[in-house]
């Protein structure tokens, strides 16, 4: 429910309009629209720093780890234990946000993640670090991004209003991307040159500018949305609004195998870079930076649609698990290497896809159960599937765990696809068109007018 202007939410869809559409309401904008906006230019430009630190962390996290044990596993392991908290609590921290204004809260929360950062940073520059603290920095990581990551969800609403909401989902995911641009490759300089300590440190001193950010905001000009009371049953509620609705449940157990099996890249990429192609730190970067080529590429492109169709979620999840195969399957560095742009724009599709389509069906009062259900699957999956893959690709080899992850999001896309298309009333239509074959889903009703007469 909405107690002022903006905080409106998107009807959800009828059951017959679940694929077809999900056609989601949106303006048409320029691609940076948003960023007329003064609060959100200001949480836009906070984030441009604190994401960049953050990719640095990601990269010296993982690479200090191969070093330490030189085991994927273990790679596997710390990514597991930064996420296991979000499976455990995600749905909690969902409620807590619903019910807390979102900028003293995400205040806190990046506070938090800042100490965590500058305490992993003290113990490797003075050369004590063990692995066992890069697992418990892992875990305290992933306790405060339990409530920072629903509010940080939740809260562009607030900054930008539905007008505005498709666009801005956007173009934090082109910011978030574009870090990878550079945190990667400045995390593989400093770990060659200097250190990982180093990296972990300008990490922590980058939560500088996002709390500058929330702290210059202007409240007057945020668009206020009733936050949930107090109550008994709110954990429950907020699971049976969104099982109830096929346009939100479906999406998310899609991007719940998706992100459990085939987005563990830490695993995967640091794998091939260190056994497949016999390649260090700054190959490792190298992935990750053409990775972040695509991603920006694809939320770029993201912020220009005034829509967020199913149909797209579905293609684009069928894209990504080709995509993952057919790199599995590249016998050489370059050839893995062209393969990563094309990957990170179809992986950010999905995400954007996802996310936006997912805010704008749901009510304001619901939205932060909504989203930490959907970053739990999403980020929650990584504890049961990162030590499974990092299992795999040393038992089997990395061609195999990649492959296997893609495989994956495959099947799930085309069993969820079949389903949503079932539940909006869609049956598969195959026929030919200009003397060419072609396969689309169409409404029952049409298809059985064209069949013919018996």
């Amino acid at each position: 429910m909405s107690t002022g202007s903006g905080a409106a939410s998107a009807p959800a869809p009828e059951p017959h309009d679940t694929l077809s559409a999900l056609d989601t309401p949106a303006r048409k904008n320029s691609m940076f629209s948003s960023l007329r906006i003064r609060n959100y230019r200001l949480f836009f430009l906070g984030q441009v720093v604190s994401n960049t630190g953050t990719w640095m962390q990601r990269i010296a996290q993982d690479w200090l780890v191969l070093t330490l044990t030189g085991s994927s596993a273990a790679v596997g392991i710390t990514t597991a234990l930064q996420f296991l908290p979000m499976l455990l609590f995600g749905l909690y921290g969902g409620v807590l946000v619903d019910r807390l204004r979102k900028r003293p809260t995400l205040l806190v929360t990046q506070t938090a993640m800042a100490l965590t950062s500058l305490a992993l940073a003290a113990l490797t520059l003075t050369g004590q670090v063990q692995v066992w603290h890069i697992y418990v920095a892992a875990f305290a990581l992933g306790l405060a991004t339990v409530v920072d990551n629903p509010a940080r969800q939740s809260f562009v609403t607030e900054l930008v209003g539905p007008g505005q909401l498709q666009n801005a989902v956007s173009l934090n995911s082109a910011n978030f991307q574009s870090a990878r641009l550079v945190g990667p490759a400045v995390a593989g300089l400093l770990i060659t040159g200097v250190g990982t300590g180093w990296a972990f440190l300008l990490n922590g001193l980058s939560f500088i500018a996002p709390l500058a950010g929330l702290l210059l905001m202007r409240s007057r000009e945020l668009h206020t949305v009733e936050r949930a009371p107090r109550g008994k049953g709110q954990l429950r509620e907020g699971l049976r609004y969104v099982t109830g609705r096929p346009e939100l449940i479906w999406p998310i157990v899609l991007v719940g195998f998706i992100g459990t099996f085939a987005f563990n890249f830490p695993v995967y990429l640091s794998a091939f870079a260190d056994d497949v192609f016999h390649g260090g730190a700054g190959v490792y970067s190298m992935f990750n930076t053409l990775m972040a080529v695509g991603s920006v590429s694809g939320a770029l492109l993201a912020a220009r649609r005034g829509t967020a169709r199913l149909r797209l979620l579905i293609v684009a999840a069928l894209a990504f698990g080709g995509l993952e195969i057919l790199a599995a399957a590249s016998p050489e560095l370059w050839m893995f290497a062209l393969i990563m742009v094309p990957l990170g724009l179809v992986s950010m599709t999905v995400n954007v896809t996802t996310n936006t389509s997912l805010q704008m069906s749901t009510d304001p009062a619901m939205r932060g159960r909504v989203m930490a259900l959907y970053m739990m699957v999403f980020l929650g999956g990584s504890p049961v599937g990162a030590p499974i893959v990092g299992w795999v690709t040393d038992t089997y080899g990395a061609r195999v765990g990649f492959a296997a992850g893609g495989a994956v999001a495959v099947a799930a896309a085309t069993v969820i696809g079949l389903i949503l298309a079932r539940a909006g009333g869609l049956r598969l239509s195959v026929g030919w068109h200009g003397g060419h074959p072609r396969v689309r889903f169409v409404p029952r009703e049409h298809q059985e007018t064209l069949a013919p007469a018996v």
